[in-house]
């Protein structure tokens, strides 16, 4: 759009030529400088995350766990006073007490989420604790980290490329209010000798 704008005829308006431009700088900026915002983006983001997700490896460890026993369950109408049916719609996995040793040597027993329905008493298991034994999340693998990145790159493209269309926009708006206001004061500088004899027109 607005290219066709740089062709030479007696009828095109300086604002023609300036608009050819504007419509030219934005589609370079779509086609190069949005990717490139996208690429730096992903490439930070994904530095980022992969160092994360090496220190969570490093910080983390697979420590086996045992059933002690389930865990008691809350009272009925107790607790964060949330709604039953919506309860009832989200069951939760049930929770064991279950017992476990750090990789310090330290041994631990708190609650924690069943790994198999229905638990067992003496039913092994494994879990993610840090060095002292406190029970972490899984750590952040390359694959999803890598996804992530990719993700916040294609966002950040996207938003680049909008935001330039955006400018584009505006940028063409007010050379056409512009125009517009020029016109109306050149025909109502014209309008009065409009088809009168001798008056030109």
């Amino acid at each position: 759009m607005g290219v066709w704008r740089w062709r030479r005829n007696p009828l095109r308006r300086p604002t023609d030529l300036f608009e050819a431009w504007v419509a030219f700088a934005a589609l370079v900026c779509v086609l190069l400088v949005a990717p490139a915002v996208g690429t730096v983006a992903g490439l930070e983001v994904d530095g980022t995350l992969q160092r994360a997700a090496r220190e969570q490896r490093q910080e983390r460890y697979l420590v086996p766990a045992v059933v002690v026993q389930p865990a008691a369950e809350p009272a009925a109408g107790t607790g964060s006073g949330a709604d039953p049916s919506a309860q009832r719609q989200s069951p939760q996995r049930t929770q064991i007490v279950a017992s476990w040793t750090a990789p310090d040597g330290s041994s631990h027993q708190g609650t924690v989420p069943a790994a198999e329905e229905p638990p067992q008493a003496g039913d092994r298991f494994r879990i993610w604790t840090d060095t002292q034994g406190r029970l972490v999340g899984r750590p952040l693998d390359e694959t999803s980290a890598s996804g992530h990145a990719a993700v916040v790159g294609l966002a950040a493209a996207l938003g680049a490329a909008a935001l330039v269309e955006t400018v584009r926009r505006l940028v063409v708006r007010r050379v056409m209010h512009r125009r517009y206001i020029r016109l109306d004061r050149a025909w109502a500088a014209a309008g009065p000798d409009w088809g009168r004899a001798g008056a030109g027109s």
